[in-house]
């Protein structure tokens, strides 16, 4: 009895120790983000609002952001737009290729997913100067279109993480289904995309927070045309000039603030089916 009432002593005593731990990490990862926030509501829009306490607290600074003359609404419906159509293609291509690795063989199978494996080491803006040559030879250089372009043609690479969740449905679903004459995308659309919504949602986050997030591919695709920029570039180059720094400084961490909502509000809505989606691809590769 004392040697249970002393294991249950030091669990709670350890329990105890990681929880007031955990505490302290949230706080900190907090800090930043509270931070950012307050400065949004300060009345002065000048650097000297991050060293000063606000006389008031206003959301002028919001409504500037939508005033006559802003681009940011521009920004934020263009990013928008890439996202969204990001998202689809590329859980439509990623659905499609995890299925056709996980379940069908055939030849040069190990070898294409080998070579995918070893080119997915490599960052993807080692290839962004050849990319933007091929969409200027194209004259797609400068649009959105490029830009789409860039964040889907490789989509179907990212195959990895769903294949390992398809591993895990029973393959006996796809032998009755055979038996009862169902093509193979009659399976794929009947039977296993819907037993796989987490791995769908969690598909479609991803893909939506890569261009949501995006600076540097922005930057060679889109260079110096204004009204097809992203928030990211946007915001970027807001700081970038000295009048804005000077004038408008605090509408930038207005601006952040609500460039953090959209990805917020998707992640927190679909956190369950997310979470279930990561671990079950985790299961098999």
């Amino acid at each position: 009895m004392a040697r249970v009432k002393s294991m249950k002593k030091k669990t709670k005593i350890q329990n105890t120790i990681i929880y007031i731990f955990l505490v302290l990490l949230s706080i900190i990862w907090l800090i930043p983000i509270a931070y950012i926030l307050f400065i949004s509501f300060h009345n002065d829009n000048s650097k000297g609002a991050m060293v000063t306490m606000p006389d008031y607290l206003t959301f002028q600074h919001y409504i500037n952001l939508f005033a006559k003359g802003s681009q940011y609404p521009q920004w934020f419906l263009n990013t928008l737009i890439v996202a969204l159509v990001t998202m689809v293609i590329n859980t439509f291509f990623v659905m499609a290729v995890a299925y056709t690795m996980s379940r069908l063989r055939f030849k040069s199978r190990k070898t294409l997913m080998s070579i995918n494996l070893i080119l997915g080491m490599f960052p993807g803006f080692m290839s962004m100067i050849a990319i933007y040559n091929i969409l200027k030879l194209v004259k797609l250089d400068q649009t959105l279109v490029g830009l789409t372009l860039c964040y889907t043609m490789t989509s179907g690479m990212g195959f990895y993480v769903a294949k390992g969740f398809f591993d895990t449905i029973s393959r006996s679903l796809d032998e009755a289904a055979r038996i009862d004459g169902a093509t193979n995308a009659q399976i794929f659309y009947k039977i296993i995309l819907p037993l796989s919504k987490p791995i769908i949602v969690y598909t479609l986050v991803q893909s939506f927070m890569g261009p949501w997030m995006d600076y540097i591919f922005c930057n060679v695709i889109l260079r110096n045309k204004s009204d097809q920029w992203t928030v990211a570039m946007g915001m970027y180059k807001w700081l970038n000039t000295q009048e804005k720094v000077n004038t408008q400084f605090v509408d930038f961490f207005a601006g952040s603030v609500l460039i953090s909502i959209p990805i917020m509000s998707v992640f927190l809505a679909t956190q369950k089916y997310y979470i279930a989606g990561v671990t079950g691809g985790a299961v098999k590769g």
